[in-house]
């Protein structure tokens, strides 16, 4: 039987995706844990990349991390209101204007019959403080975003 032999080449890349990988997930992790004061995170692993959940303030934020190549991508939302909505032309209008000042790299949109806070980008040329930027700005605006929004297009 013969050993497949693999040249310094292969085994340099394949340090440098395993680091790369952890890395990013170590600080997914780290913001995570400064931002979950409740200890709620959870993280699902499986062969479509990771999910983290954990709880902030009074919503659930959501972040997954679709793989590790440079075309995989990083996406946090977290859900402010469920549809039907009480006059949903002001809601729609409201969001929208909320979408040019007021979210930053985030943004309003609809998914599941709920408003999202969502941010997504590729993993290329990432950072860690863009990534702790994207979760703590998903987190915060949807945290301050939530209530408002039920209190006054809530069913």
């Amino acid at each position: 039987m013969t050993r497949p032999t693999l040249s310094s080449d292969t085994i340099a890349d394949q340090i440098v995706e395993e680091e790369t990988s952890s890395n990013l997930v170590g600080v997914i992790e780290t913001v995570i844990s400064s931002l979950d004061s409740d200890n709620t995170a959870m993280v699902n692993r499986g062969e479509s990349g990771h999910l983290w959940k954990f709880k902030y303030g009074t919503i659930e934020v959501f972040v997954q991390l679709t793989g590790e190549t440079d075309e995989d991508a990083l996406t946090v939302w977290s859900a402010v209101l469920k549809l039907p909505a009480k006059d949903e032309p002001k809601l729609m209008r409201q969001l929208l204007e909320r979408n040019w000042s007021n979210t930053l790299e985030s943004r309003f949109g609809i998914v599941n019959d709920e408003v999202v806070v969502v941010t997504t980008r590729s993993l290329a040329d990432l950072s860690p403080s863009e990534i702790s930027r994207a979760i703590t700005i998903v987190a915060t605006i949807a945290d301050e975003s939530d209530e408002p929004l039920q209190a006054e297009f809530g069913m």
